[in-house]
């Protein structure tokens, strides 16, 4: 993890040096995306945002009132997007996208981000009727997977730079997305908003998608300087991150700011950092994973020992502590081990 410091509010205030004076890319509005996301459909959003055992609650209610889950979440002809296009052609692999999740209810391109998104080269794409007041998995997640897909329909995008961002609530959606799709988003700026990953409210993937999410995601967090609830947010954020093993931290703050959003100079080196190349380290990682399975491994055995001795009430707590910590990384097995409960 480093910490970037913007310097004074100047900096903040005014464009990055190379930005242009004026932005000439197009905005498009009331956009209609084409058709829906394949992995947006309600049995990929449980599979990777719910944890295990939450999933097969839900599926065994499904079952027991003899309802059927609906495919996708939402009614595609009726959603509206605002799209940003850079004037300048895109580079031979392709624009980068930053898939945008605002805290209020319209569609908007924050004030002074067109010229930074011109300068890097970035699409920006965002809902109407995505703020705070929405559900989060019935609406906010879907629609920021629905604008991706639809981006990456219209214009050239590469997808080794496919990012999500967000401001104060969005910023928390988009930090469940980022830990959720690390297939499709590589990195994500979270501005004025975060939450500590592995918890009931932010479960862990599945194995694979964390291991995706470990070794390759890159988070940077923007929050202003007189905002300090938003600042200890964070730091709990960050500290859950390298508890498990996520490495690809960065942190800045806008001096004299308050909960406000990025402001250009702040967005564009969060987009530097994003786009700049990583050095892994995997030795550090690989460490950092097997403490994390044997600590998983003693815990799951602890619970077997005690359905073998018949104390199960004892167990089921146990396992439901294992699945609200562990979510996706403790499954199969959490979820063979509440089939013998």
């Amino acid at each position: 993890m480093r910490l970037l410091a913007l310097g004074c509010v100047a900096a903040a205030l005014i464009p990055a040096v190379g930005v242009a004076a004026h932005a000439a890319g197009a905005t498009l509005h009331d956009v209609v995306a084409a058709d829906h996301a394949p992995y947006a459909e309600n049995t990929e959003l449980l599979r990777r945002m719910a944890s295990p055992l939450t999933r097969l609650a839900e599926e065994r209610r499904l079952a027991d009132s003899g309802a059927t889950l609906a495919r996708y979440p939402l009614d595609v002809s009726s959603e509206r997007f605002l799209i940003y296009r850079p004037a300048a052609p895109p580079p031979s692999h392709g624009f980068a996208l930053l898939v945008f999740v605002p805290p209020w209810r319209d569609a908007r391109l924050p004030a002074g981000w067109a010229m930074v998104l011109e300068r890097f080269g970035v699409v920006f794409i965002t809902a109407a009727r995505s703020g705070n007041d929405e559900s989060p998995m019935g609406r906010r997640v879907p629609l920021a997977l629905l604008a991706a897909a639809e981006a990456q329909r219209r214009f050239p995008i590469d997808p080794g730079r496919v990012y999500v961002g967000g401001f104060s609530g969005g910023s928390r959606v988009a930090l469940r997305i980022a830990l959720a799709y690390p297939d499709l988003f590589r990195g994500a700026i979270l501005d004025a908003g975060s939450d500590p990953i592995g918890t009931p409210q932010l479960p862990l993937p599945p194995q694979d998608l964390l291991a995706l999410f470990q070794s390759q995601t890159r988070l940077v967090y923007i929050t202003g300087e007189r905002d300090p609830d938003h600042l200890a947010d964070d730091a709990l954020s960050v500290r859950s991150l390298h508890q498990w093993c996520v490495a690809n931290v960065d942190e800045a703050v806008q001096p004299r700011m308050q909960h406000d959003i990025a402001l250009p100079g702040a967005l564009s080196q969060a987009l530097e950092r994003l786009l700049e190349p990583r050095t892994p380290e995997p030795g550090k990682l690989a460490r950092c994973r097997a403490a994390l399975d044997a600590d998983l491994t003693a815990r799951l055995r602890a619970v077997e020992e005690l359905l073998d001795r018949g104390a199960t009430r004892e167990a089921a707590g146990r396992l439901r502590a294992i699945d609200e910590r562990f979510g996706g990384l403790a499954a199969p097995r959490s979820v063979e081990l509440a089939g013998r409960l």
